[in-house]
């Protein structure tokens, strides 16, 4: 009898396990390369790619076999997907399918994508850095630098241009700089500066009076005022500024600033005036004209007395320096052989005066002592004629009263 043959049947073999060489191979891919793992292999690739699986192949009818996982097809270029029947770019910032750092910035490219830093930084290896734009010198005075970016900075009296980077000058007169009166600007900063009559105090920024009176005494023949920023000059009663620093006596004789009644005669002296009688001969003299009295030879009482007296005036300041020719006297009437002495005949008690005489005709009156007023001297100047060849004598008179002022100019 035939004996049934059995045919056994054999497994078909497994497919093989594929490996992924990504996990077991160290550093797979250097570099900026990333490691993609595929059946049977790996790739590196740039870190931008992407890899979409291929479908799984259909199952063959009449067997057993499971399929094996495989990644879709993808007919269209790296970076690229299929739509339609086009390839579109696949946008990897949108799908955060990037390595970008947290401080970059992922810009989409086509088929692939890029990291970049922000403005004001560079890229280092994969990080970004600050850009130090003070090294480059951007500013024209101080540059200040910050993440990302820089500024710049004037110095003191200066401001930034409107381009940022230069520094132009800070005009500080047309911004209400502290002058009190007057401002010059310069490059950088300002002055500060004074009328005339001012000073420029330690702070640099207030004007001072200027005491100019304190300086000199003289500024003025009598009273220097000191006002804000100049100064004046005064003049005591009975004087008048001559331009701007002397005294003049005011004749107020003149002027008729007196209270002389019509039997006197006003004399002018110095700051002020005298009112004197018309006729002042005291007897035994008599007036013969304007002052001038005559002593009678027919009476007795004139015979030891001057022939003849005439009135004058005139006034000194006080303090004058000395000696000091005051007056000077002169004959009227010169007879031939006569011989002529001057003297002082009376008024002189404290001896203030004296006599030098000039010549036979003439003699001055000099002040020998400082004097100080208001006081009034009247002496009484004699000139002596005498003629020996006639055995003739006879004698006249000056009375002059001397008037000194209260001031010393």
């Amino acid at each position: 009898s035939s004996c049934p043959h059995l045919l056994s049947s054999l497994p078909f073999p497994s497919p093989p396990t594929d490996i992924n060489e990504c996990e077991t191979i160290p550093e797979a891919c250097k570099g900026e390369m990333k490691c993609f793992n595929h059946y049977g292999g790996y790739l590196c690739l740039p870190r931008s790619a992407s890899v979409i699986p291929a479908p799984d192949p259909p199952s063959q009818p009449g067997t057993n076999l499971e399929s094996t996982a495989r990644e879709p097809f993808n007919p269209c270029p790296l970076g690229y997907e299929p739509q339609g029947d086009s390839c579109v770019d696949v946008n990897e910032c949108e799908r955060d399918e990037h390595d970008c750092q947290p401080s970059q910035q992922c810009i989409n490219t086509p088929g692939a994508f890029t990291c970049q830093c922000p403005e004001g930084y560079r890229k280092v290896g994969t990080e970004c850095i600050d850009i130090d734009e003070c090294r480059y010198r951007y500013c024209q005075h101080r540059c200040v630098n910050v993440p990302g970016s820089f500024s710049c900075q004037c110095e003191p009296g200066f401001q930034l241009a409107g381009n940022n980077r230069s520094c132009i000058d800070v005009n500080e007169c047309d911004m209400g700089a502290p002058c009190q009166q007057r401002c010059y600007n310069t490059y950088g900063t300002f002055l500060c500066r004074c009328d005339q009559g001012y000073e420029l105090g330690p702070d640099g920024f207030a004007c001072n009076d200027i005491d100019e009176c304190s300086y000199s005494s003289y500024l003025c023949q009598f009273q220097c005022v000191n006002e804000p920023g100049k100064f004046s000059c005064q003049c005591p009663e009975g004087y008048q500024l001559l331009g701007t620093r002397l005294c003049q006596d005011i004749n107020e004789c003149e002027t008729g600033e007196h209270q002389c009644t019509e039997g006197q005669t006003c004399v002018n002296i110095h700051g002020a005036s005298q009112c004197v009688d018309t006729n002042r001969c005291q007897s035994p003299y008599v007036q013969v004209s304007d002052n001038r009295c005559v002593c009678p030879v027919t009476k007795p009482a004139c015979r030891d007395l001057p022939f003849s007296i005439v009135q004058r005036y005139m006034s000194i300041t006080s303090e004058r320096s000395v000696p000091s020719d005051i007056f000077q006297i002169q004959a009227t009437s010169v007879y031939p052989g006569a011989y002529n002495t001057f003297r002082i005949r009376s008024g002189d008690h404290d001896g203030d005066f004296y006599i030098r005489q000039i010549n036979n005709i003439s003699a001055m009156l000099v002040l020998a002592r400082a004097v100080t007023g208001p006081q009034e001297y009247t002496l009484d100047l004699e000139m002596v004629s005498v003629n020996p060849l006639l055995s003739y004598q006879t004698s006249s008179a000056l009375r002059l009263s001397i008037y000194v002022g209260p001031y010393a100019f």
